[in-house]
């Protein structure tokens, strides 16, 4: 497998309809927002949402959610542990951080494309990786709109209590909206921690099919859907342009004051001289 030789920017439109994308625990678990109104979902949601799907496809994953997990270790630093080498470098006061990196890059795809920080209770040793995927905060073209209803209990939690109609709590939800995230792929630090170009196509099949197999009562099945996937692969190291100008490619607008669909959106693509975007349906 060839560590990834050219640059690669990205962007992801997707709609949001009647589902809570990411809901933010400071806020009563409210869809969060910016000061403007606008929608967003944060990159650290995205790239959970993408470690999943490379799980499903038969990753190795070190930063595994509850539950999905698929061994039985309690922490990452169990997961980390149950692997002999990385085990003695962790116990070891003059272990090298860069032999734990390079291992850990190794074994599991999300370190090698994130980076992660391995930094445990009980051991000396605090490894930094910088990962070469970066990935922005998905935003809203639009305002959003939340609706918010009060949900309450019909049943007892335990033996003998009072049955009562007592509001339980509050359910948010975005009934519509288009969103937009963009992302980069840098080859010197996928040199570093040996990210391949194998790598970058299977970041870019879970973007595809980002939100499969992650229907829950916030976001029921079919109400998260990718519309387009943009990839742009420049043919240096380095870049024909910055990701700043390769982002500004895609034009978003509305078409109609109120949209209600991805048809409501006119979306265009711009071009670079040398440059082009292979354009990639969601499925």
């Amino acid at each position: 497998m060839s560590i990834l030789d050219h640059k690669i920017d990205f962007a992801v439109v997707l709609s949001v309809k009647k589902a809570n994308p990411n809901g933010d625990p400071l806020n009563g678990n409210r869809p969060r927002q910016n000061y403007d109104g606008h929608g967003e979902i944060s990159d650290v949601a995205i790239k959970r949402k993408i470690r999943n799907r490379l799980q499903d496809m038969g990753e190795s994953i070190f930063v595994q959610s509850n539950d999905r997990k698929v061994d039985d270790f309690k922490s990452l630093k169990e997961r980390a542990e149950a692997h002999p080498e990385l085990k003695k470098i962790m116990s070891s006061k003059n272990g090298s951080s860069e032999e734990f990196a390079k291992i850990a890059c190794q074994l599991w795809i999300d370190v090698r494309a994130f980076g992660q920080v391995f930094a445990f209770k009980g051991s000396d040793l605090s490894v930094g990786v910088r990962g070469p995927v970066s990935i922005h905060t998905a935003t809203s073209v639009d305002p959003v709109d939340i609706v918010s209803m009060q949900i309450t209990k019909s049943v007892n939690s335990v033996t003998n209590e009072k049955r009562s109609s007592d509001t339980m709590g509050m359910k948010h939800r975005v009934d519509f909206g288009v969103y937009v995230f963009y992302g980069s792929m840098n080859t010197q630090l996928a040199e570093k921690t040996g990210f391949t170009n194998e790598d970058a196509l299977k970041i870019q099949q879970a973007l595809v099919t980002l939100f499969e197999n992650d229907a829950s009562a916030a976001r029921p099945e079919g109400s998260m859907e990718v519309h387009k996937v943009y990839w742009w692969e420049h043919n240096s190291k380095l870049g024909q342009y910055s990701s700043a100008k390769v982002h500004r490619l895609l034009k978003i607008e509305k078409n109609v004051e109120e949209p209600k669909s991805i048809d409501d959106y006119k979306i265009t693509l711009n071009e670079l001289d040398g440059l082009k975007a292979v354009v990639i349906d969601g499925k």
